[in-house]
Parts: structure tokens; C-alpha cells; sequence
């Protein structure tokens, strides 16, 4: 049976909440007052039901409207995620692909699979955004990613596992942790500078904060916290990856730790929307993947 009710009348009663009224939804809609006000009639009419009650010069939802108003914006969301997808088909590869990746993740994987994307679509512009912890699932949350690489996936949003990366606690070789002679426990660091990497999401998680102590430094980039561990500024968690030189030289050495010194965080490979993905943000999730098998 073919809907009674038109797209173009469930975006008329969107507006007309989101705007605040049928005079606000009709100068946002470029039409007369008149006729937002038959669109909704007509919606009542058809459905049997009161959408909206008149308080003052205040349209307010009734518990009913505010039922439709919540389906009518996901068919709405879902019928412009459908048109999109369509002229992203037609048109061949994505133009642009935004992808929001944690910095946990080796940069140099990230670029070649970047360069493997490139050579095969090389139209197609990346935008890459370098988030922390909550700054990846922000990035998805505002529309801000295509693909996004997370230690978690948002609510709402489905991933799969990418791999797990090691956190190493390291200090300089010669840091006065490396002289105790003994185990470390948590309260042996108190006493020395721990350096941390901000968490670039709005809501900033004080679980990545690994120990409490009262000399702290917190930056923006992970290597600039290197930087800062490997001059014996003080001490850090570090992703493996990124240290495998300075390990292996001896410049960076992991502390003796009793708990807590290797931890694992895993990463997982998020579409924004699966259903409606195009070809360029498969193929390149696909050499993601392929980067870590």
C-alpha cells in the first residue's frame, strides 16, 4: 500500500518543531503561513490523530506528535542518506572521504594504506582527522567521518575489531625510576612527572589519565610526549609502535612495573553508515583491513 503521507509533509511538521512554530517553519521553508498549516492538517486528517496543540503563539507537540516527529525525522534522515548514496554512485568514487582516525593507530600503516587508496582512486581528496580517545567517536557522532578508526564504537554505531595495540610505560634510561633496583608499584610513581596525551573529545575521559600523581604534563600530540620522555622530562604510556626505535637503541626503557606496565587497547574499524556506503569508503576500509591481517 503506497504511503498517504508525503516526504515533503513529514519535513513541513520536522520544521515546524525545529524552527519553533508554523510562521518560523514558513519563512524557513520559503512558503506561506497557509499552506504549512494545511500540511499539517492534512497529516491530522489522514492519520486520525492531533500532532500539535496551540498555547499562545506556541506550536507544542502533543505526546502523539511527539511519537511522529521522532519516526518522521529517522524516514527523513534515511531518504536523504539514500539520495546521497545514489549520487554518490553515479557519479563513481567519492569525491571526498573524511576519515577520523585515533592516534593509537601506527601512522605509518595509516599512510600506506592511504598511498594504496590514492594510487587506485586518485581523485579522491582524504580528509583525515587525528583524534584522542573521545575525539574519534565526536568525529562520528557530528557527521564529521566516513570511516573512523576507534577504541571504542559510539552508541548507535556498529565496528568491527581492528587490532589491539600495546601501551608500554617507558621512561628515559637514565630516569631515577630505572635506579630503584626493585619492582615499581603505582605509588613509586607518584613522586615523578607523568606525561599524558589530552583526550581530544567534548567529554574528556579521565580514564586515560593511568595513575594519579601531582606533577603531570598533558599535550596535544604523541610525539611530542615522546619527545618529552626521551629528554627525561618524565614518564608516559606509549603505544609500542611508535617507540620501537628508541627501544631499541636504549634511549627509552619500559619501567619494572608490579601491575599495569603493558596494557593492550583495541582498535576497531567503524563505517558511519554501512547501509549506504560507497564504493571508495569500502574499498579503502578494505585495505585498512588488510594492512593489519
Amino acid at each position: 500500500m503506497a504511503p498517504n503521507i508525503t516526504l515533503e509533509q513529514w519535513r513541513t511538521l520536522i520544521t515546524i518543531v525545529d524552527a519553533g512554530g508554523y510562521a518560523q517553519a514558513a519563512e524557513a521553508l520559503h512558503k506561506s503561513q497557509s499552506a504549512v498549516t494545511y500540511a499539517i492538517q492534512k497529516v491530522e486528517s489522514l492519520l486520525g490523530v492531533k500532532a500539535f496543540e496551540i498555547k499562545g503563539r506556541k506550536a507544542l507537540l502533543t505526546p502523539t506528535g511527539q511519537m511522529l516527529y521522532r519516526r518522521a525525522l529517522a524516514l527523513v534522515n534515511e531518504a536523504n542518506d539514500l539520495e546521497r548514496a545514489a549520487h554518490a554512485l553515479s557519479a563513481g568514487w567519492e569525491a571526498i572521504i573524511n576519515i577520523a582516525a585515533e592516534i593509537l593507530f601506527p601512522s605509518h600503516l595509516l599512510l600506506a594504506c592511504l598511498d594504496q587508496f590514492g594510487q587506485e582512486s586518485p581523485r579522491t581528496r582524504i580528509e583525515l582527522i587525528e583524534s584522542v580517545i573521545g575525539g574519534t567517536a565526536d568525529a562520528l557522532l557530528k557527521g564529521e567521518a566516513d570511516i573512523a578508526i576507534s577504541p571504542q564504537p559510539p552508541p548507535g554505531f556498529l565496528g568491527d575489531l581492528l587490532t589491539r595495540i600495546r601501551i608500554v610505560a617507558v621512561a628515559h634510561a637514565d630516569h631515577p625510576l630505572h635506579h630503584l633496583g626493585r619492582t615499581l608499584t603505582f605509588a613509586d610513581l607518584r613522586a615523578y612527572r607523568h606525561l599524558v596525551v589530552r583526550d581530544s573529545g567534548v567529554k574528556r575521559d579521565r580514564r586515560a589519565v593511568f595513575v594519579e600523581v601531582d606533577q603531570r604534563w598533558t599535550v596535544s600530540q604523541v610525539a611530542t610526549s615522546i619527545e618529552a620522555v626521551s629528554m627525561g622530562f618524565g614518564f608516559a604510556w606509549l603505544p609500542e609502535a611508535h617507540i620501537r626505535e628508541e627501544l631499541r637503541s636504549g634511549l627509552l626503557r619500559p619501567l619494572r612495573l608490579r601491575e599495569g606496565g603493558v596494557r593492550e587497547i583495541p582498535l576497531y574499524l567503524v563505517l558511519a553508515n554501512p547501509d549506504f556506503a560507497g564504493p571508495g569508503v569500502r574499498r579503502l576500509a578494505e585495505i585498512i583491513k588488510a594492512s593489519v591481517g
